[in-house]
């Protein structure tokens, strides 16, 4: 059930998951042993649009909306999440200039990201700074007609081979998060040092990596949106990236659920199917169930976003859940496998690996709870 999908929507979501059956499944599980980085994906994701979905076509996009964005993130984590999560940072730092740019750094930033002739990376977390986001302690300094920035980030995505990166830093240390602004910050920028592909569980050909700061100049005019309004701009980019995350967290799920009901149609045990046990109809039965609820909440905050309307708690809550229903899916689907379940042989033990950083990617669990509270009592003091 589409539930008033456009015709061009459905046609996106059809074309995505052409997309990434033909062309990213056949090297999937050899990306994930050597940690290539997807170049190519990355490439024909620019050339079908992906890149700029999220954006006008006067900066190069193609204005399809969250909701298209959603669908495609679905279809590209269903086979391989590294793709979805390479998609989902570039679109982090594009939304960033989009939402808090002005026109100029637009089009000399933003249309380069969204036509995917530029990769884009998104420089919050650091070392002592994760959900507590207000902690960063990168400095930016003024410098003459520009800005000197010093400082640590930590598990950058996209961080090595971003061509432009935003990076938030503080201009205010006193102040706290009131102090803290973001700067558009080349990739090649001199002083600007990345790190290697950090050796992770999971999502491991996509690049995740460590950045130091050392003096690095950036022009005034590079200073994005209004100084010492960085985080505020940072937390409601993040907003808008829970909902991307819990699309890739259903597409995760779904994968689990199409490998468990072929392996279960296949094994036979008992001179049965294994499809026809009661133990293992329940845990497919779960799965589609939560993955249906899952989706529906990723799709209610988008809806939501495109329509103009506030989708805060709406993003917390449809990543909140969908990332914790693609860890009990997951869990199922090796279940589901047995002693197989736990081999590379087949795909559900990467996508277990893969569905736990859904839970603490952009926001832990117990920061959307928090989030989700916080915008349920605002309600109740001002309805």
């Amino acid at each position: 059930m589409d539930l008033d999908l456009t015709e061009e929507q459905r046609a996106l979501r059809q074309s995505v998951g052409a997309f990434a059956l033909k062309e990213l499944r056949p090297g999937v599980a050899r990306r994930d042993e050597t940690g290539e980085f997807p170049v190519e994906a990355f490439r024909r994701m620019a050339e079908l649009g992906l890149t700029g979905l999220l954006f006008p076509p006067e900066y190069g996009g193609g204005g399809e909306g969250t909701l298209a964005y959603a669908l495609a993130v679905e279809e590209l984590a269903r086979v391989d999440a590294s793709v979805a999560i390479t998609l989902m940072a570039h679109n982090l730092c594009a939304t960033h200039i989009f939402v808090a740019g002005t026109d100029g750094q637009k089009r000399a930033f933003l249309t380069p990201l969204a036509r995917g002739e530029r990769l884009g990376a998104w420089a919050l977390t650091e070392p002592g700074a994760g959900s507590d986001a207000g902690a960063i302690s990168t400095t930016a300094l003024p410098d003459g007609d520009g800005w000197r920035l010093s400082g640590n980030k930590m598990f950058i995505t996209n961080g090595s081979r971003a061509d432009i990166l935003v990076v938030m830093a503080s201009t205010a240390p006193a102040r706290g998060r009131k102090g803290i602004s973001a700067f558009i910050v080349p990739g090649d920028a001199p002083g600007l040092r990345k790190g290697k592909n950090l050796d992770k569980l999971g999502f491991r050909s996509s690049d995740t990596v460590a950045l130091t700061l050392e003096k690095v100049r950036v022009p005034a005019e590079n200073l994005l949106g209004e100084l010492n309004g960085g985080y505020r701009g940072a937390m409601g980019v993040l907003a808008g990236g829970r909902i991307g995350m819990g699309a890739m967290a259903v597409g995760i799920a779904r994968g689990c659920l199409e490998e468990s009901l072929a392996y279960a149609r296949r094994r036979r045990a008992f001179d049965h199917p294994v499809a026809d046990f009661q133990a293992i109809r329940f845990m497919l039965a779960d799965m589609a169930t939560e993955i249906d609820a899952a989706r529906l909440l990723v799709h209610r905050a988008a809806r939501l976003r495109d329509a103009g309307g506030r989708y805060v708690r709406e993003a917390a809550m449809a990543k909140l859940y969908a990332s914790e229903a693609a860890v009990r899916a997951a869990l199922k689907a090796v279940q589901i496998h047995g002693g197989y379940g736990y081999t590379r042989a087949f795909p559900v033990e990467r996508y277990l690996r893969e569905a736990k950083l859904c839970e603490i990617g952009e926001g832990t669990s117990e920061i959307q709870r928090l989030v989700i509270a916080r915008e349920l009592l605002k309600e109740e003091m001002n309805p």
